[in-house]
């Protein structure tokens, strides 16, 4: 079928992903489970679609729907701040749930790009080729927080929006996007569909300037981004209420604080080439992202990255990969659960879920080997290592062991 499709501008693919994780030693308890996804998407050529001329050139729509499904092994061991499965989260109860659905318009042999319509933030911004190579969540869809603060939801939450960019030569790119804000534990609903949802008055705006150098003879090419988040909207402080004293003690309402804020700077560079591709050759890699103290759990994250092929030992369509993710938790959010700690409260949770003890930082350590089988299959065993679960003390270090298989067609 697919040759007869995209001769008509049809470009349709399935791709079905399904990850088993256990902790095998650490957290809450141990637990393990299966978490999967089925996604279609169609993507369409109107100028093949409708033969219509020029106006038509570079005019594209572009669908993803997906069915989740399986538990979420973190939440099962103990840890409501981060998911080691990259796959589970968001996409709600629901046969389909709809991820993205916009128009992308290009001009200038695509110097001037514009899309419009329903569109996850982190697919445009705070993202780079590699990050879902790896499986911990704070590094797949988007950096962290800034894909937990809501007025920059990630994959695959999406947000009624248009983005922006100007490419003038191929090495730099500036990129800015405006979206509405979502109040609601879901945007768009459980499902996705519901865009016209209520309280949508508030505004995200993201920018984010890029350079994609490549050196030597090889082409070694890096990626290097930073960029800023702002959202116009208000949100509770974390520690103070309306007179400046912890609202978790005095039961007045919290200080609502204008505008949420992160930023991001996110880097990687190829060392070696073992063939063409972005991806193909040794690649040292890593992100720094800052969220509003004041209003995220988490407010300065680390990431660094190695990754290379198995193109040493014969097998150059294998993947590799080590990590280290690091997260620090806020002032304001450690300061309103020492508070309710020691008057024997309930621990406040704010978007990164509720505590099982006082909170200070996490780390991650994350290898993966990607064992491609054939076209359309691969398979993924991935080993972590959670160092303060949850950001506390409460459990003993987390082990994970996990298995993903990856079919397309």
């Amino acid at each position: 079928m697919q040759p007869w499709l995209q001769k008509r501008g049809l470009y349709l693919a399935f791709d079905v992903y399904e990850d088993l994780a256990g902790n095998v030693s650490g957290g809450k308890k141990r637990d393990e489970s299966v978490a999967g996804q089925v996604g279609v998407t169609l993507d369409v050529d109107w100028e093949k679609l409708l033969n219509a001329g020029s106006w038509s050139r570079d005019l594209w729509l572009h669908l993803l729907v997906v069915n989740g499904h399986g538990r979420n092994l973190s939440r099962l061991f103990g840890d409501n701040d981060n998911q080691v499965q990259q796959i589970y989260g968001s996409r709600g109860n629901v046969i389909a749930h709809m991820v993205w659905a916009y128009f992308e318009k290009a001009w200038l042999d695509r110097k001037i790009d514009m899309s419009v319509g329903w569109i996850p933030t982190g697919v445009f911004f705070q993202n780079s080729p590699w990050v879902c190579n790896f499986m911990n969540v704070w590094l797949c869809g988007g950096e962290a927080p800034t894909k937990f603060m809501t007025g920059g939801r990630g994959w695959p939450s999406g947000n009624i929006g248009t983005v922006l960019r100007l490419m003038p030569i191929r090495q730099f790119y500036i990129m800015g996007g405006l979206f509405a804000v979502s109040p609601h534990a879901y945007n768009g609903g459980i499902s996705g569909w519901s865009w016209a949802q209520d309280g949508l008055g508030k505004l995200s705006t993201q920018v984010e300037l890029g350079w994609i150098p490549e050196f030597g003879r090889n082409h070694l090419i890096g990626h290097y981004k930073v960029g800023v988040m702002y959202d116009n909207s208000r949100y509770n402080h974390l520690y103070e209420d309306i007179n400046g004293e912890p609202w978790v003690l005095s039961g007045l309402p919290a200080r609502r604080e204008s505008g949420q804020t992160s930023l991001w700077v996110i880097a990687d560079q190829m060392l070696l080439r073992h063939g063409p591709g972005e991806l193909n050759g040794l690649i040292l890699g890593g992100y720094y992202a800052y969220g509003s103290g004041q209003t995220s759990q988490i407010n300065h994250t680390l990431v660094g990255v190695l990754m290379d092929t198995g193109a040493a030992w014969n097998r150059p369509l294998d993947s590799v990969g080590i990590a280290v993710l690091w997260a620090n938790f806020s002032r304001s959010a450690i300061l309103a659960e020492e508070a309710a700690a020691t008057h024997g409260l309930p621990l406040p949770g704010a978007n990164f879920g509720v505590p099982y003890g006082i909170q200070g930082h996490e780390t991650i350590y994350e290898a993966y080997y990607g064992f491609h089988i054939m076209d359309g299959l691969s398979i993924k065993p991935d080993f972590q290592y959670v160092n303060h679960v949850g950001g506390t003390r409460t459990f003993k270090d987390a082990v994970v062991l996990s298995t993903a298989v990856n079919i397309a067609f």
